[in-house]
């Protein structure tokens, strides 16, 4: 079910109860207030438990481009600089919360690693991310989703407390109290796919239906189809299972890239190289 703004401005209101006891903290140029209203949001400051575990459950390395997309006062930006070495940018609305992040990110000693920008979510470019951080209303999650599925396949993406709408989660983070969710942007792998490789799947054929990341389809081998079992899609990764014309048990394991694919067939060892090419 998708929120309005206004109903969504209430529920993000009733996480004021469980929001960090301390106040919010500032310095002599501004200090921001709980439940300030901002463009599409109020600011409601990240636990500093769940920013952790939102980080660590991305996997955060110093390899990564971390993009925090309603960056507030910069702290998940920052800890994902500081903490695992990534370089980050936080987009802020607010040219004072923008301010007041860049200042942190020096008090931090990280903003050498750390780019606060003044501006729009929905307008600024985050395509080269490898990880985007979220903590939005359900609506402009939903708003950002077809922006955030256009990423690289493999891309992190953790949000505080809301999630996609119909976009499953890969997995929760924390409690009930302090939620966070986890995807990872998939491949789009929808259509036929004509295997070689493997001397038993030579020409065979892989038709696949696509929902995010879920999927479902068959196989085709020597004019003979049938289901594909329990699938797997994560990021560019492909795995399904088969029964082939013998009854035997098979599994592959693909790469997606684009219009091809590349992998290996096993029964209890490997039986072989596959390829793969999207035909239509």
């Amino acid at each position: 079910m998708l929120y309005s703004l206004i109903g969504s401005a209430i529920v993000a209101l009733s996480l004021l109860v469980s929001a960090p006891s301390s106040a919010a903290t500032g310095d002599e140029q501004f200090t921001p207030k709980i439940g300030q209203g901002g463009k599409d949001v109020i600011w409601v400051p990240s636990p500093d438990e769940l920013v952790k575990l939102m980080l660590e459950r991305a996997a955060v390395t110093p390899n990564d481009i971390v993009y925090d997309l309603g960056a507030g006062d910069g702290k998940i930006a920052i800890a994902a600089a500081k903490d695992f070495g990534a370089r980050a940018t936080g987009i802020e609305y607010n040219p004072d919360m923008a301010g007041l992040a860049r200042r942190n990110a020096q008090r931090a000693g990280v903003s050498d690693k750390v780019t606060i920008v003044q501006g729009d979510i929905f307008e600024h470019d985050f395509s080269d991310a490898t990880v985007v951080t979220l903590y939005l209303l359900p609506s402009l999650n939903v708003k950002l989703r077809p922006k955030l599925l256009e990423l690289a396949p493999g891309t992190r993406i953790v949000s505080n407390s809301f999630d996609m709408g119909d976009w499953e989660p890969d997995d929760l983070i924390g409690t009930e109290s302090s939620r966070g969710y986890y995807w990872v942007v998939p491949a789009k792998v929808q259509g036929s796919w004509e295997i070689s490789g493997a001397a038993e799947l030579h020409k065979a054929r892989l038709d696949l239906v696509q929902h995010y990341q879920n999927v479902g389809g068959t196989i085709t081998i020597d004019g003979k189809t049938s289901p594909i079992l329990s699938p797997s899609l994560s990021g560019k990764d492909l795995t399904i299972r088969y029964t082939n014309q013998f009854g035997q048990l098979r599994v592959a394991k693909l790469h997606v890239d684009k219009d091809t694919m590349t992998g290996e067939l096993f029964e209890n060892t490997s039986l072989g190289d596959l390829k793969a090419k999207r035909i239509k």
